[in-house]
């Protein structure tokens, strides 16, 4: 028996072979990351974000000469595989483990959403499964960073094709649901009075805000421990399992008075979601409204962004366009021209930003 021994380029070939996303290019690229995030979250799942970044961090290890550079980009895939649907992220879940704390993230059933172009968004993972489409549509797929897609071909029906192999329907107009709409004060009308009704408390270890005077266009660089400021902020306080919890906190001076965990009861989305969103009200209320570059391309326009989006925002741009590498921001997607103007507007008035040129 003869043993042959494989480069790591070569074993990361197999991967794609298996995982049925072609052979080119080579090494650890987005995709491929993306993946292998689906196939480990198929045998995982439910577990935490720590967990499923674990397992693929354990098996690439002798792949990766950065492993801390390795969980940076697998912890931003597992937030981008949230909002493509691809997995669920449920708080204080109930599961059959006694020992579950924290938030968890679920595996998503397979779906899918008809886009306006008439191609489809697909979501979701097979469990024990690297592809859940037979062999002569999963060739077709399309994939972009995280998302998929597939386009139907002349006079063919792939929605009943898709339905038939199990896959689910999602209607775009509830896969792309957003809060009501409500100006930036009322929204933090809102938690300033949900603030107002908790008790006075003492202070928390490892409390951070988002400083509301800091530039706009440098997200991580808002972050800090409280330095005598006073007023409200979004924030967020550490927790004994799983990551920081968000929350909406009152300060005199630098010291914590009050605090309220994010989300508010019965809204739908994450706490960091309500707290992304309460912060643009925020910035927007300042006069200091955070910002999006709009620049044209060639096959449409591309939107640069400094601060993350709720997810039902940053859905709207992953289902209309694709995602690009970033230039100077901290994400970026390009949008078909006949899109654009609508989803121009919708930043503007539901997210309260403003374009720059710089």
């Amino acid at each position: 028996m003869t043993i042959t021994e494989l480069t790591p380029d070569e074993v990361l070939g197999c991967c794609r072979t298996s995982l049925g996303i072609g052979i080119e290019p080579t090494g650890l690229d987005d995709i491929l990351l993306a993946g292998l995030l689906r196939r480990a979250a198929g045998i995982h799942c439910p577990c935490s974000r720590t967990a499923l970044r674990a397992a693929l961090t354990e098996s690439l290890a002798y792949l990766q000469s950065d492993l801390g550079v390795l969980a940076d980009r697998l912890d931003n895939l597992i937030e981008a595989m949230i909002v493509a649907g691809d997995l669920l992220e449920l708080s204080d879940v109930a599961t059959d483990d006694p020992d579950a704390k924290g938030t968890w993230v679920f595996a998503a059933p397979p779906s899918f959403v008809v886009r306006r172009t008439g191609s489809i968004f697909l979501s979701g993972i097979a469990p024990d499964q690297d592809i859940f489409l037979p062999e002569h549509l999963a060739l077709r797929v399309v994939r972009s960073h995280v998302t998929q897609f597939i386009a139907p071909e002349p006079g063919e029906d792939l929605i009943e094709q898709l339905i038939a192999h199990g896959l689910h329907q999602l209607s775009e107009s509830v896969w792309l649901r957003s809060p009501k709409a409500q100006t930036p004060e009322q929204l933090i009308q809102r938690f300033e009075n949900q603030l107002a009704s908790q008790p006075t408390c003492g202070p928390v270890s490892g409390l951070e805000i988002l400083d509301r005077d800091t530039k706009v266009t440098y997200y991580r660089g808002r972050w800090g421990a409280p330095r005598g400021q006073t007023g409200t902020f979004v924030a967020r306080r550490p927790q004994e399992f799983g990551a920081p919890l968000w929350s909406f906190a009152e300060l005199a001076d630098g010291t914590l008075k009050r605090i309220v965990d994010l989300p508010p009861r019965h809204f739908r989305w994450r706490g960091c979601d309500a707290a992304w969103h309460l912060q643009m009200a925020i910035d927007g209320v300042a006069g200091h409204p955070q910002q999006y570059r709009r620049s044209a391309t060639d096959a449409g326009v591309r939107f640069d962004f400094f601060s993350p989006l709720p997810l039902w925002a940053q859905r709207r741009l992953m289902v209309l366009g694709h995602e690009r590498p970033r230039s100077r921001s901290l994400f970026a997607y390009e949008i078909p021209v006949a899109e654009a103007a609508e989803e121009e507007k919708n930043l503007q008035e539901n997210l309260w930003l403003v374009p720059t040129d710089a």
